[in-house]
């Protein structure tokens, strides 16, 4: 480096510091496992909290080895999923009884878009359109598909910036992602939502790339119906179940079209007509999966003295940094950020696309800066603000313009 680069690299790096000092969320980066890696793949797979390992252990011991089946009871499992779903709900901005925790993103996709295609159905037979984001992720269009197919539905992909024109007399519903996996665009919720009920229809939103990142206001906003994952900004482990929001004012018209026996009025009736429970138990199918559930609540309990705002001011703050860290670091021409630099389009990543970005990622994680590659060309960095820290923004951008510019890593390897 040159003189005036490595002045300028001090400078981001006491500035760095500086930061990190004053950032009030810096001591729940204790209450995770983390290691010396710089670890920016929390829009993946969240880092394990501390707390998880105890309480898993006690639920396998003396919940499940000791209680046996009287912990569906005495232990609160078979409660478990509305009651982790108002911990959920807190960070979404829903009010309690309109979240359920259980199966998978894909499952309750499902359930959200039949439906809401069946709430919208009964306001009138005319409406035959799903829209559905045509950048989405790939599992939120394949159910989508399957459910024009079987509500007697056109799909039709537009792009997510495009629905509130887009929407008209004939949709039923429209799927949209609340920020975009790939770039990190951040779309428009409250926008959207007011245009598809002008226009008499309905929406799912996908929160799983924004819960736990930032606000996002369903009850505020007049949400239908969302759904998310938990393992990503909400550290709930490989696997850990998602989750359905239904509003309160949809609920007794919701027709699941996975009618479970956990979800009927009398589960323990056996009765063979099934007669839907009410309120956000309408949205459970089968027994609940209890072991990765008891985990995910343990860890949303690193929430309870956190507020979504200052995790948002953080997120923001650290984006903000890497792509300042980025501009001075990296040789020019070789990155271009393709996640809007505009606040209030981004969400809690930074996307760069990279020519050779399969080959830099796998370099970076070698040298311990762990983020992820999207064909053809991306590279993905997510910002956790629990847990990721202003020195780590600081060490990733500089050991990728190392990699980038072909500098020897510690053990002599060149990038």
């Amino acid at each position: 480096m040159s003189d005036t680069t490595l002045s300028g690299a001090r400078a981001l790096t006491d500035e760095a510091a500086g930061l990190d000092a004053a950032d009030e969320l810096r001591a729940k980066r204790a209450a995770f496992a983390l290691d010396d890696a710089v670890y920016l793949d929390g829009n993946s797979l969240g880092a394990l909290p501390t707390a998880v390992p105890a309480r898993l252990a006690d639920v396998i011991t003396r919940e499940w080895g000791a209680l046996r089946i009287r912990s569906w009871g005495e232990s609160g499992w078979w409660t478990a999923p509305e009651r982790i779903g108002d911990r959920v709900g807190r960070l979404i901005g829903a009010a309690p009884g309109q979240v359920v925790v259980g199966d998978s993103t894909s499952v309750n996709v499902f359930k959200a878009v039949v439906g809401a295609v069946r709430i919208a159905q009964a306001r009138g037979a005319h409406r035959d359109q799903i829209l559905v984001d045509e950048s989405t992720f790939p599992t939120d269009g394949y159910i989508a598909e399957s459910a024009a197919r079987m509500t007697g539905c056109t799909l039709r992909p537009v792009a997510a910036g495009d629905v509130p024109t887009a929407v008209g007399p004939r949709t039923a519903v429209a799927l949209v992602n609340h920020v975009d996996y790939r770039t990190g665009r951040l779309h428009d919720l409250p926008g959207t939502t007011a245009a598809a009920h002008a226009a008499g229809a309905l929406v799912v939103w996908d929160l799983c790339h924004s819960a736990g990142a930032l606000p996002v206001g369903l009850d505020a906003h007049g949400v239908d119906l969302a759904v998310g994952c938990t393992y990503k900004y909400l550290n709930g482990g490989p696997g850990s179940p998602a989750y359905l929001y239904v509003a309160d004012e949809h609920q007794p018209r919701f027709d699941s079209p996975l009618p479970g026996w956990n979800s009927h009025a009398d589960p323990f009736a056996m009765d063979p007509a099934y007669t839907p429970a009410d309120g956000a138990v309408r949205g459970r199918v089968g027994t609940p999966d209890i072991l990765s559930m008891l985990a995910l609540e343990t860890a949303l309990e690193v929430w309870d003295d956190v507020t979504v705002e200052a995790v948002r001011t953080k997120s923001l703050a650290l984006t903000d940094f890497f792509l300042r860290c980025v501009g001075a670091y990296v040789p020019a021409g070789r990155v271009e950020s393709i996640t809007p630099a505009e606040h209030g389009r981004r969400g809690s990543q930074v996307a760069l696309r990279c020519a050779d970005a399969g080959e830099v990622m796998a370099e970076l994680v070698r040298r311990g800066v762990v983020g992820d590659f999207r064909r053809p060309d991306v590279l993905r960095f997510g910002f956790t603000p629990l847990y990721t820290g202003f020195a780590d923004v600081e060490c990733a951008a500089r050991v990728l313009a190392d990699v980038l510019a072909g500098e020897p890593g510690e053990d002599g390897v060149t990038g």
